[in-house]
């Protein structure tokens, strides 16, 4: 097999992975001014980044743990990805209601009461106690008197994941989804790394390898790497698989629940596209090939039984529209439990050859990930000239992500602004736009001047021109790509849907050469 090559080009750092971790590293590395390549073998975010809970969190349930280095991190990012980006990351309300098997009272408001002050400033409302039947309109079992109300954040996770790897290419950094790392070799000063897409090789050259592979992590260092070349940490990685269930919504209100269990663990139920909600997650060792994870019968009972504890609506598996696994990439700290295994984020240096330092990400979760990007390049620091001599340091916490530099005071108000300005748009076709785009909704209508020019309509507001964008700006080339990461307009698309839009995409998408 014929490997082509980028000349004498040796790229400043490689990144293997291009879930949240992978393009979070490569957006902060490419902004410090390195020359940055990263590759992922599938779509981007098509792993564990989207197989979240789709929240950005402080991590109420780790009070437990005593990780209260980790919750004010988490507190802190929020507030800092908030910012920057408004239109992916949204408030919700969640009620915790009060088990009377459980935790007695107290210690649920005395927990929100640390949770509250963890950190000192937030643009989120304080939890408060609230009298479930006379304060809120819900479907709880009249054993649920008590409870108390606190707010975190949703987030679109994989678009999270698109935005990161579209600011890194901004800054000029290379990225190549659909890409698989097959060989990675160490020399005196630099590694070479082959790719495979589609059955074509590509050779490439760095000078610093990041293995952010997430779940393979180990087959990646097993499969790809001779273990000549590189440490013998004994370091482990524990897999859980977590999976979610997505159902009707059966409320009429738009707060999320917190609801505690029997087993000391707990499940949310958070609203998902106006009219489902998405119930998860489960934590069970996992061991094969993460790519193939599907949630189990016993953990689809599991859910609806816990969520049947608490309200008069009854669940089955006959309610479950869809579902999703994902497995993450925990380093094992020696916790019995899988729900007592830290989420912190593990930052492993090889420095075998300093030359061309090795760095393997074990852990880490969603609303962390960009403070692990800082950690990261921060541990590249003693090895890569080029960090040391750069002038920009460390600048992602005041830096808005693509469509995030909004100049009003609330993504309705952008809304209302594009309405006024595409009036020939439905407003619902706007604010979905807004919604997933923020203020690169106007790259994306940039030819629009009529509604006849947003070209063919596939269902569900999906237009010729929206795919477009997302063929040229976000990679995006199967329907999965689009329905389930681009648009989450998956549940609502037909078999016939279906269909059209993939025979539209083979004769619109051309083969690479």
């Amino acid at each position: 097999m014929t490997i082509s090559t980028n000349g004498n080009e040796i790229f400043d750092l490689c990144v293997i992975g291009g879930g949240i971790n992978g393009c979070g590293i490569a957006r902060d590395a490419a902004g410090r001014g390195l020359n940055v390549v990263l590759c992922e073998q599938n779509d981007l975010g098509s792993g564990t980044s989207s197989a979240s809970s789709k929240l950005i969190h402080g991590g109420l349930r780790y009070l437990e743990h005593y990780e209260f280095k980790l919750i004010r991190e988490s507190l802190k990012e929020r507030e800092i990805l908030l910012d920057a980006a408004p239109h992916l990351i949204k408030p919700i309300e969640f009620i915790l209601p009060h088990h009377p098997g459980l935790r007695p009272r107290w210690m649920l408001r005395l927990g929100l009461f640390i949770y509250d002050r963890l950190k000192r400033r937030s643009s989120l409302p304080r939890s408060r106690s609230i009298k479930l039947h006379h304060e809120l309109r819900h479907d709880l079992k009249p054993d649920y008197k008590f409870g108390f109300t606190y707010s975190d954040c949703w987030v679109d996770d994989a678009r999270l994941v698109i935005a990161n790897a579209q600011d890194a290419r901004q800054r000029g950094a290379k990225i190549l989804p659909r890409s698989r790392c097959i060989a990675v070799d160490r020399h005196d000063s630099y590694w070479s790394i082959t790719l495979d897409k589609d059955g074509a090789h590509e050779g490439l050259r760095a000078k610093a390898l990041i293995n952010a592979t997430g779940p393979w992590l180990s087959r990646f260092i097993t499969d790809c790497i001779n273990p000549a070349q590189i440490k013998a940490t004994g370091d482990r990685i524990k897999l859980l698989q977590g999976s979610h269930i997505i159902v009707p919504k059966w409320f009429a209100h738009d707060y999320a629940y917190l609801l505690q269990n029997d087993d000391q663990r707990i499940v949310f139920v958070i609203p998902f596209q106006q009219r489902y909600v998405i119930i998860g997650t489960t934590e069970r060792q996992y061991s094969g090939d993460p790519g193939d994870a599907e949630i189990s019968q016993p953990e689809i009972c599991y859910l609806c039984e816990t969520v049947n504890d608490y309200f008069d609506h009854r669940l089955s598996d006959e309610d479950v529209v869809s579902s999703y696994a994902g497995v993450r990439p925990l380093y094992d700290d020696g916790s019995a439990k899988a729900w007592e295994i830290s989420r912190d984020y593990k930052i492993k240096v090889d420095s075998l050859n300093p030359n061309c330092p090795l760095i393997t990400i074990y852990g880490g979760k969603l609303t962390t990930y960009r403070k692990l990007s800082e950690s990261v390049l921060e541990a590249l620091k003693p090895y890569l000239p080029a960090l040391s001599d750069c002038r920009a340091g460390a600048w992602t916490a005041t830096s808005k992500l693509p469509g995030g530099d909004i100049k009003f005071k609330t993504i309705k108000a952008l809304s209302r602004n594009m309405e006024s300005r595409y009036k020939f748009l439905a407003p619902e076709i706007i604010s979905a736009y807004v919604g997933r785009y923020g203020t690169k909704t106007d790259w994306l209508l940039k030819d629009i001047l009529s509604s006849a020019d947003l070209g063919e309509h596939f269902g569900h507001q999906l237009y010729e021109a929206e795919l477009r964008y997302l063929i040229s700006q976000e990679w995006a080339t199967t329907t999965e790509d689009i329905l389930w990461r681009r648009t989450k307009l998956g549940l609502l698309f037909t078999d016939h849907e279906k269909e059209n839009l993939a025979n539209w995409l083979a004769r619109n998408i051309q083969p690479e050469l």
